[in-house]
């Protein structure tokens, strides 16, 4: 069974990892002596570190350095698996782009001044649906959540639980609490013992679900629509609108050739799709508080 460590390791590997394929097409023009950008990876819970991921990730650098006729330098990437790290890094001047899950950009979205570039396909998970899920027939509405607590690796933003994810399930009584976790393993066991705790599953984990050992013991309760899983954007003003438009482009096209393909298979990526900025735009509005219950 490959639930959590392995999918979690294999979604962990995607989000590190995406920005390579950059390295398959033009990144817009630039000139030596610029001021060095870099790349900034975020992914609060998955499993792996900064220091683990480095190696990879100074490879990742090279290779669009080379790519694009960059003077060596010009380019670095970095990953963080811890929130704190993440953003404090990507608040630096030279934090140009940043591949992060849907919850991390509504939260940080002005502040950071985040523009979506692209949506990413996972291999696992076209569209990404979230599960909330807890002991069975312990739950029959979301008022009887009170006292309990909601745990998931979006917990970082509470909003997102509230206003997205259970968005349509009904009003979370204004007591329960939003945790943050990435061991949601232990969280079900937790919930399948009969602990006041319900937990907020993502796509893959959901469909592994069954296989576990006490599946019979829990409920899903509501899941979502379909969303975005993760979102490639630009950081405030540091790239410029030459430079977003061929990496977008360079993306969108990167599976018409056989080399582009082998890296979305390896990266275990379907595709880079445009941002459905419709839907995108609904989303946000809910995470604001204008819509949803």
């Amino acid at each position: 069974m490959e639930y959590p460590e392995r999918m979690r390791m294999r979604r962990t590997l995607t989000l590190s990892l995406a920005a390579a394929a950059l390295a398959a097409g033009p990144f817009g023009s630039v000139h030596a002596g610029e001021a060095p950008l870099t790349l900034v990876a975020c992914a609060p819970g998955f499993p792996g570190n900064t220091e683990q991921a480095q190696p990879t990730m100074d490879d990742f650098a090279k290779a669009v350095t080379h790519a694009a006729g960059w003077p060596a330098g010009r380019l670095a990437a970095v990953y963080h698996d811890e929130l704190a790290p993440g953003l404090e890094r990507l608040r630096a001047d030279d934090a140009a782009l940043a591949l992060i899950p849907l919850p991390l950009f509504l939260r940080y979205r002005e502040e950071l001044g985040l523009r979506p570039l692209l949506e990413v396909e996972d291999e696992d998970s076209v569209e990404q649906r979230w599960s909330l899920v807890a002991r069975r027939a312990a739950v029959a509405a979301p008022a009887a959540l009170s006292g309990w607590s909601i745990a998931g690796m979006p917990g970082y933003a509470p909003e997102f639980v509230r206003r997205v994810a259970l968005d349509g399930y009904g009003p979370l009584p204004a007591d329960v609490e939003i945790d943050f976790t990435g061991r949601v393993l232990g969280a079900l066991r937790k919930a399948a013992r009969g602990s006041r705790t319900a937990v907020l599953l993502d796509s893959v984990q959901t469909s592994s679900m069954s296989a576990l050992p006490f599946a019979g013991e829990l409920d899903v309760l509501f899941r979502s629509p379909a969303m975005p899983g993760s979102l490639l954007c630009s950081v405030g003003d540091r790239i410029d609108d030459g430079q977003a438009a061929a990496l977008r482009s360079a993306l969108l096209s990167l599976g018409e050739s056989a080399a582009g393909a082998d890296v979305l298979a390896e990266l275990r990526l379907r595709r880079f799709r445009p941002v459905d900025t419709e839907r995108l735009g609904e989303i946000e509005s809910r995470y604001d508080g204008g819509g949803g219950s």
